[in-house]
């Protein structure tokens, strides 16, 4: 049997449980050790997977919630999010894709430090991500149609966002500020040099009342 072979038998969409997924993504380089070079690798597409992140972070595995956080870090260091707006799982040899609801990570603390000009605001992922908001890791704020609330975001790597915890959310937006941004009068937050406007301080006022 030829290793290309033996290789298409440990595919990636014939696993039927954690551990043979496990098995192949510890094979993939630096698997475990941090975010994979995922950027680098070009295999060919092999399905969609039934793996879903659920808008609270939670990873499900045909129809079941992924338990073993370990696991679930492994699987977040191959994960990339392409110019077609899906999000796949890569190896050097595989690209499986899978189905998120909203942001494949989620920011479940912060902090701050400095002030002004010099303030840096630090997020925390559910997976483990440690991320500087500021030039390369911007926020971004998303107005909730349904419900009229605000969804902040901040960029991780790659295309990969991480949604900003609710309550960490509250914490976040006492830190904004009154900046002028293009003419007009900004609620907004400052990191690392960069500032991200949350939305206009007028409409925060109406808001407020």
């Amino acid at each position: 049997m030829t290793e290309r072979s033996e290789h298409a038998e440990e595919s990636l969409t014939a696993a039927r449980e954690a551990r043979g997924l496990e098995a192949l993504i510890s094979r993939a380089t630096r698997a475990g050790k941090g975010p994979a070079p995922v950027e680098r690798w070009n295999p060919d597409f092999c399905g969609d997977l039934d793996m879903e992140i659920k808008a609270d972070g939670t990873w499900f595995y045909l129809g079941t919630p992924i338990g073993r956080m370990p696991l679930v870090q492994l699987f977040s260091t191959v994960l990339r999010k392409d110019a077609d707006g899906k999000t796949y799982l890569v190896t050097p040899a595989e690209r499986v894709g899978i189905r998120v609801a909203d942001a494949p990570f989620v920011a479940v603390e912060m902090d701050v430090s400095g002030a002004g000009d010099d303030q840096v605001i630090t997020f925390r992922t559910n997976v483990g991500d440690v991320v500087e908001a500021g030039p390369g890791n911007p926020l971004r704020f998303v107005d909730e149609d349904a419900t009229g609330g605000l969804k902040p975001y901040v960029l991780v790597r790659g295309r990969l966002e991480a949604l900003v915890a609710r309550p960490v959310m509250y914490e976040l937006v006492e830190h904004g500020e009154e900046i002028g941004i293009g003419g007009r009068t900004m609620f907004a937050v400052r990191s690392k040099g960069e500032v991200y406007p949350i939305m206009p301080a007028d409409k925060l006022k109406r808001l407020s009342v």
